[in-house]
């Protein structure tokens, strides 16, 4: 199936900036013309096919530049740095974001696994990372065509929808980011669970044991797990994750001391600080200097 062909029904469905919803739940289709430099975002668990254009995003050092060549693949909830600074009117990003369902992920990669067919990985070997790039194989391109085909008729999408959802999730779990998935979908998946733990319960005084001990793993396993996984320390990903969800609370209008109560900060000095040693500025120069256009925030 020929990409082109994707990339037509996208711009025959999406005519300004911003992301719309296509019918499918979880399934969105977006446009940026705006040149907007990396910020801190979150990203949770899904995929992100670009058909035209460039995006980048940013994970402790590593740049992931991804196109019409790769899709990313999250399989964590991560605290992640993104923009789309090659934007403009002459070239537009154009593409589709997939939202994994946890459920329906599950239930495959565990089919996936109770199959002779699948690759199995040692229970004890490295950690997949929890964001990676994968190709356009054939069955991956083949699934999304058939799934944004649906989008042009709400009896289709109805009916067919969510079959065609999992057509496309065993496509990423059988491609270059499957490891990955299976690894945070399927047997094995403590890390992801931490996460989401943590992300459930952003507000509150959740501390390392905590995240270990809802796993069943001692300290200094998870310690080492987590950090194969996500490349950070868990006390850096908690701070991470509690500070980009902050600053964009903060871009989108949020007051500064409620965006600091909001993801667990009890001290405002203490939370101005770390802003300010994290992105270089404090909480309310951000605010004045950091506005995103509403339609362009989700594309964080």
């Amino acid at each position: 199936m020929d990409k082109q062909q994707i990339k037509q029904l996208i711009e025959s469905r999406v005519s300004e900036d911003g992301m719309i919803e296509t019918g499918i739940k979880g399934v969105k289709l977006f446009r940026v013309t705006e040149s907007i430099r990396c910020a801190p975002a979150v990203y949770e668990p899904s995929v992100t096919a670009i058909v035209s254009g460039t995006k980048e995003a940013i994970l402790e050092g590593g740049n992931y530049h991804y196109d019409s060549s790769h899709y990313l693949c999250c399989t964590l909830s991560m605290p992640i740095e993104a923009g789309t600074p090659l934007s403009s009117p002459e070239n537009p990003l154009l593409g589709v974001y997939i939202a994994l369902d946890t459920r329906a992920m599950t239930e495959l990669a565990i089919e996936m696994e109770s199959t002779r067919a699948a690759i199995r990985k040692p229970r004890n070997g490295p950690v997949p990372q929890g964001v990676a790039l994968a190709r356009w194989d054939d069955s991956f391109t083949d699934a999304l065509y058939r799934l944004l085909q649906l989008t042009n008729s709400p009896a289709d999408t109805a009916i067919l929808g969510s079959s065609r959802l999992r057509e496309l999730y065993y496509a990423v779990l059988k491609g270059d980011a499957g490891e990955s998935a299976r690894r945070a979908f399927g047997v094995g998946n403590e890390i992801a669970r931490s996460i989401e733990f943590l992300s459930s319960h952003i507000s509150e005084a959740v501390t390392i044991d905590d995240m270990a001990s809802q796993v069943g793993m001692s300290r200094a396993v998870f310690h080492r797990k987590f950090k194969q996984a996500t490349t950070m320390s868990p006390i850096q990903f908690m701070k991470s994750m509690r500070l980009n969800n902050a600053a964009m609370k903060i871009a989108e209008g949020t007051n500064v001391n409620v965006a600091a109560m909001e993801v667990g900060y009890v001290s405002s000095s203490q939370f101005s600080r770390e802003f300010k040693r994290m992105y270089g500025q404090s909480p309310r120069q951000w605010s004045q200097a950091r506005q995103i256009p509403a339609g362009l925030m989700a594309m964080q």
